[in-house]
């Protein structure tokens, strides 16, 4: 849960991270800026700040702002009323995103998960992104990524998302933000 002030802050802090990754937001994307801290109240560890530009019943387009450290929680993106599940490619378009996917562990990885929720992490296959990478996700694929030292703004295409619908290994991850005052 958040408060105003610290969803307010982390808006704040994205637009500056999108600002110097040469995003241009319209007025009502900059007041509209997602902030999700999944339900466990430590945005700087477990978090996500999100702009989506559009998401119909075929594409969607975002972009994905992670602070220093901060980690998206592994999670798959299941089939959904018939549908795949949601196929995504992530650009990174400023500093550097560490992406962990199914495949062979990689030896000594770059990043570690917030240390109180270590064992929910379980895949990882390590993929660096810097700017002007990229890589796509197929549907249903256990994932989760960290932002390097100096953060990263990432873009995103997919097809329809349903975040909603995301499963994620850590029960207590909720994916709508709660915020009071």
């Amino acid at each position: 849960m958040l408060t105003k002030a610290q969803l307010e802050a982390a808006r704040a802090r994205s637009r500056d991270y999108l600002a110097r990754a040469g995003v241009v937001l319209t007025p009502e994307e900059s007041s509209n800026i997602e902030i999700a801290d999944f339900g466990l109240n430590e945005l700087e560890q477990t978090g996500l700040e999100l702009v989506t530009y559009v998401n119909t019943q075929r594409c969607c387009a975002k972009e994905l702002v992670l602070f220093p450290g901060q980690t998206c929680p592994q999670h798959r993106h299941p089939p959904v009323n018939g549908e795949q599940g949601k196929e995504e490619t992530f650009r990174c378009r400023s500093g550097t995103v560490y992406l962990y996917v199914e495949g062979d562990a990689t030896p000594n990885p770059v990043c570690q998960p917030p240390q109180n929720r270590a064992k929910t992490y379980t895949v990882w296959h390590e993929i660096r992104l810097e700017p002007g990478q990229q890589h796509t996700i197929m549907p249903n694929t256990w994932h989760w990524f960290q932002g390097g030292d100096e953060g990263a703004v990432v873009s995103e295409f997919s097809t329809r998302s349903t975040d909603e619908r995301d499963v994620f290994v850590d029960q207590d991850i909720r994916r709508a933000t709660r915020v009071t005052d």
